[in-house]
């Protein structure tokens, strides 16, 4: 069973958005990105999977969208269903967010998505800055607290 964080869906019709967002840890560190819009939020960097695209080619393009990083050495950790509304898209989605843990390599610029900061942040400050509940439940597994 998948397991679902977040509000649960209401009586309405939801898009399936798959996604791919990674675990960046080095030296202590997480590499996160921080969102201006729509809501200014800390976030794993990663994203929508698009068509005709794999998991982990979604995982490299995003990862480096948002934080400017290559990563390599990619490893799923597990997946998880969250019910939301994208503005940015102006629909209702599920999503369905695979999430991996990764190294990250070499950065190669700034991030090249608008309104994306990235950050090193100590991991003992990551769950307490992650937006998303599933997120901070496959973080906190992974550093341990969960």
């Amino acid at each position: 069973m998948i397991p679902r964080f977040g509000t649960p869906p209401g009586a309405r019709r939801y898009r399936l958005r798959p996604g791919a967002y990674a675990l960046l840890i080095r030296d202590g560190a997480a590499l996160v990105t921080f969102q201006h819009a729509p809501e200014p939020e800390w976030q794993l960097p990663g994203g929508g999977i698009d068509a005709g695209e794999s998991p982990i080619a979604a995982l490299h393009r995003e990862v480096y969208e948002e934080t400017g990083w290559t990563i390599g050495s990619p490893s799923r950790l597990g997946v998880y269903r969250r019910f939301c509304f994208m503005p940015e898209y102006d629909y209702w989605a599920e999503k369905l967010c695979s999430v991996w843990i990764a190294r990250p390599i070499r950065r190669l610029g700034p991030p090249t998505e608008p309104g994306h900061e990235a950050h090193w942040v100590p991991l003992a400050e990551l769950n307490d800055l992650l937006a998303d509940p599933g997120s901070r439940a496959f973080a906190g597994r992974v550093l341990g607290r969960q």
